[in-house]
């Protein structure tokens, strides 16, 4: 199993879908020259998080819409996998799903989660939670999984994955400054108690009423610090080894 060099993209969001893309299309390109075999997006990257019910629900889409296909040309251009949150259409018309994809770098979907943990009266209203468990992937010989956010949070979710012989763990999050805890204390715990890389991508910035707290973070499987983002916008670059030892 080769090295897997991660790309961390902690950013505020973008006021629109296509200067979210653009802004992606920008950043893959300065990941893949350090040299990012993927890219790991915040929470609802393409979208923002904070954004009501109605813009969510308006701007939901299938998992193969039309961010889907840009985000796999973004990746087919730069020759590098990307994990991006997106609101996923509800297929009986209930409220959207918080969904994150990983495409890869041929433009193939291979991962896909919806949130499970709903947190909050915002994230209640905004979304269905996710019906089914996650489920790994494999990608160049590693195992990996995904989660949201407030689901990393849950000792049991990322043990189930960990049990399906999992390498690392890639969490979207738009964890917010009151809550420092995750990134600091969680994040490497969940490493440490599984055996597994854990990496947190989250947001800065804010949007109305919610400040997001950065502190992107990468842990080892020992539960040590690879790689931490402070709070403003930053790419967060960290290489986990590929020699088997967990």
């Amino acid at each position: 199993m080769n090295d897997l060099t991660l790309a961390l993209w902690q950013t505020p969001y973008a006021p629109t879908v296509a200067e979210a893309l653009q802004r992606l299309d920008e950043t893959a390109a300065q990941a893949r020259a350090q040299g990012a075999d993927l890219m790991v997006c915040p929470e609802m990257g393409l979208t923002g998080y904070a954004i009501g019910p109605e813009r969510v629900a308006a701007l939901a889409e299938r998992a193969d819409g039309p961010m889907a296909r840009a985000v796999a040309r973004i990746a087919r251009r730069h020759r590098m996998a990307i994990v991006y949150g997106y609101p996923e259409q509800h297929p009986d018309g209930g409220r959207p799903f918080n969904a994150t994809q990983c495409i890869a770098a041929n433009g193939r979907r291979i991962g896909q989660h919806r949130k499970t943990h709903l947190f909050g009266d915002m994230d209640r209203a905004q979304f269905s939670a996710g019906d089914r468990p996650s489920a790994p992937f494999s990608w160049r010989g590693w195992r990996l999984g995904l989660l949201i956010c407030y689901d990393v949070e849950f000792p049991d979710t990322v043990r189930a994955l960990a049990q399906q012989g999992l390498d690392a763990l890639l969490v979207p999050t738009a964890n917010m400054r009151e809550f420092d805890e995750v990134p600091l204390q969680m994040v490497p715990a969940r490493a440490r108690d599984n055996g597994i890389c854990v990496a947190y991508a989250n947001a800065c910035g804010h949007e109305p009423g919610v400040p997001y707290g950065g502190l992107s973070t990468v842990a080892d499987p020992d539960g040590a610090c690879l790689a931490r983002a402070g709070r403003r916008a930053s790419l967060l670059v960290a290489t986990l080894s590929g020699n088997g030892q967990k």
